[in-house]
């Protein structure tokens, strides 16, 4: 028998903001399959799934991917269930199908980290397990088989094209028909799982499409970091096409990535804004780390704000939900979109989906701007001008981050010895979740260690964006000194 604790200490595979990750090396068959052997057996005690019942799989592009999924299929075979294969599909577009199907399901992906990693992200038949359901999973014992069976990619049985179907009709029959009709739209492929789908979806809309840089290399894309050279191909695809937009999302499309008219990325915070504008959402939940403009637009009823990671945002949508707060939705700094309650609009229902999702805040934008005719970039412009900028430190230690936060946490003075002749005086500090500095001039330095990777991470917030990006750079420099 297997104890999972023991097994994330010796394997160094742990619960990160959101499901499982490791190296691929340490995310081995073995360790996958008691993973996946452990959610069963935490579901089935919470009596959320039967031995008998339907178990759906489906996983991201990266290269070690298909071998998970079949060590995965293997431990729910073993275990008694059925397994629902829906192939290469996004995480979202898999979580909605299973929960329509009253199922449980298991993503392999790393989403935006480099792909000398992988995950495993799982849910229960209503949606993302949360902390707690971390903690049952943590305690289980496995018994591996004796012995450990060979397991290869091509153990993988024909997938359903169900999921995706379902996903597709989810958006095609709630937004207005030819929604996008004019519209010429860049799609940066790269080896996202949703590439083929976004496109056809916004051609269905009506959208001229231009399809860019697909990739046989898993590209790690990450809408919170966007790097140097996406920076780049948005402002030159924007300059040689034309387009009225450039989408894209991470490597399993619960992240979008947005450029206006001129190729410039929006931030992750600002595409959740708009996206639940564009809704009709009364009561908003978001992390921390999010842009102030949230609360300064006006636009929401009631926002919440908690711990960075889709596990703290649905614990409070859930209680949002309970309390009878209208329609309630969340989002994160990366702009995935989480929706709690069903909304209507022009007589049309789009079913909740309480998981991060890359496709309805694209799409939800792009169709904004059309009806309202109106370029990306105005749209931006009628919100508060706040603007955000992050960065991270590759390869840094947990310890040494979180030690360096308590340290600066323990007194403004420390805080200012470090940050004053950047922002001045400091106003108030928050430790919600890393330590989130406001200054004074109404600046915000936000540092935090990463909750899926050995890195430590910067938000800034500023009153334009050449101040912000400086004020991020700056910031940068001098947490590199820590190293």
């Amino acid at each position: 028998m297997i104890r999972i604790a023991d097994l994330m200490q010796s394997s160094g595979v742990a619960f990160g903001t959101s499901g499982a990750r490791g190296t691929v090396e340490a995310m081995s068959n073995h360790v996958c399959y008691a993973y996946t052997t452990a959610f069963l057996q935490a579901m089935q005690a919470e009596s959320l799934i039967q031995t008998g019942s339907t178990i759906v799989l489906a996983g991201d592009l990266r290269p070690s991917t298909p071998r998970i999924l079949a060590a995965a299929a293997r431990a729910i075979e073993d275990a008694g269930y059925r397994v629902s294969y829906a192939g290469m599909i996004p995480s979202p577009a898999l979580a909605f199908y299973a929960m329509q199907q009253g199922a449980a399901s298991v993503m392999v992906t790393g989403s935006h980290i480099p792909d000398d990693r992988n995950g495993i992200k799982f849910n229960r038949p209503d949606g993302e397990i949360l902390k707690a359901d971390e903690a049952r999973i943590r305690a289980q014992e496995v018994e591996l088989p004796e012995p450990f069976p060979e397991i290869s990619a091509g153990d993988l049985p024909e997938a359903d094209p169900a999921a995706t179907t379902l996903y597709l009709d989810r958006y095609l029959e709630f937004l207005p028909e030819n929604g996008l009709e004019g519209a010429y739209i860049g799609v940066y492929e790269h080896s996202g799982v949703a590439r083929d789908l976004l496109g056809t979806l916004l051609e269905r809309l009506g959208a001229t499409v231009i399809r860019l840089a697909r990739s046989d290399t898993f590209i790690p894309v990450d809408t919170e970091a966007i790097r140097t050279e996406d920076v780049r191909l948005g402002q030159q695809w924007s300059a040689e096409y034309g387009f009225d937009a450039v989408v894209s999302t991470d490597g399993d499309a619960d992240r979008p990535l947005l450029a206006d008219e001129q190729g410039e990325w929006l931030r992750g915070d600002v595409v959740g804004v708009l996206c639940a504008r564009f809704l009709g959402i009364t009561t908003l939940v978001t992390p921390v780390s999010s842009n102030t403009l949230v609360e300064a637009c006006g636009c929401f009823e009631r926002v919440y704000r908690t711990r960075i990671g889709s596990p703290y945002v649905i614990e409070q949508m859930n209680l949002a939900v309970e309390e009878h707060a209208g329609t309630v939705a969340g989002y994160e700094a990366n702009g995935g979109f989480l929706l709690a309650t069903d909304v209507s609009l022009d007589g049309r229902t789009l079913k909740a989906l309480p998981t991060r999702d890359a496709v309805l805040p694209v799409l939800a934008i792009l169709v904004s701007a059309k009806q309202q005719a109106c370029p990306l970039g105005e749209l931006m412009a009628g919100l508060p001008q706040r603007f955000t900028a992050s960065g991270r430190l590759k390869r840094f230690p947990t310890e040494l981050s979180s030690r360096k936060i308590a340290e600066l946490a323990a007194s403004n003075e420390a805080i200012e010895a470090l940050f004053g002749d950047l922002c001045g005086a400091v106003r108030n500090i928050d430790r919600t979740d890393g330590l989130r500095i406001t200054f004074e001039n109404d600046e915000i330095i936000h540092l935090r260690p990463s909750g899926n990777a050995p890195e430590f991470r910067c938000y800034n917030e500023a009153a334009s964006p050449g101040r912000v990006q400086e004020l991020n750079r700056v910031c940068m420099e001098k947490l590199e000194a820590w190293r």
